[in-house]
């Protein structure tokens, strides 16, 4: 089983637009929304929702959130990286893709069949601006191999074949 697990959840400095009084104006240095606070997220809304810490092109959480893979498979996202919450979705179901095809690729090799693959995408909203965005997702892969050598499956298939022993009778007169 596989996952992608996110953090760095690092939320925003109330005064990073400057001190109240100060003479920081819109347009000297660093783009600044109608609130007062720097733009991070260009081309996101600047509307801060009823409820949340701030607006999507403001939040730092999203800015800061990274994606990193916990398993032990060679595939993308071993280092910490950022992710938009607009591709979130897409890259996180390609990354657990890449799960599916290494499961597939391994019982190949092994001469085994794979019975099932799950990928499951988990779903959650920033606490700081109210973006949705896909959190991760885990891949969970069941891969069947023949076992011919195993001594239990041996007496397993002589306990079969004497099950079959007489069930059909042909008589003929």
């Amino acid at each position: 089983m596989s996952s992608i697990i996110t953090g760095n959840y690092d939320y925003m400095n109330p005064y990073a637009g400057g001190y109240p009084g100060s003479s920081m104006k819109a347009g000297s240095g660093n783009a600044v929304s109608g609130a007062g606070k720097p733009v991070v997220n260009p081309g996101e809304s600047t509307q801060v929702n009823p409820g949340r810490k701030s607006s999507p092109a403001e939040c730092e959480t999203c800015k800061n959130r990274k994606y990193q893979d916990g398993s032990d498979e060679m595939v993308s996202f071993k280092s910490a990286s950022h992710i938009s919450p607009q591709a979130s979705a897409s890259r996180v179901r390609a990354h657990e893709q890449e799960h599916v095809s290494n499961a597939f690729n391994k019982a190949a090799e092994k001469g085994g069949k794979v019975l099932s693959a799950n990928v499951t995408l988990k779903t959650a909203v920033c606490p700081e601006c109210g973006t949705s965005y896909v959190a991760g997702g885990t891949t969970a892969t069941r891969i069947k191999y023949p076992n011919e050598s195993n001594p239990y499956m041996k007496d397993k298939k002589a306990q079969d074949a004497l099950s079959f022993i007489g069930r059909n009778l042909d008589i003929a007169v």
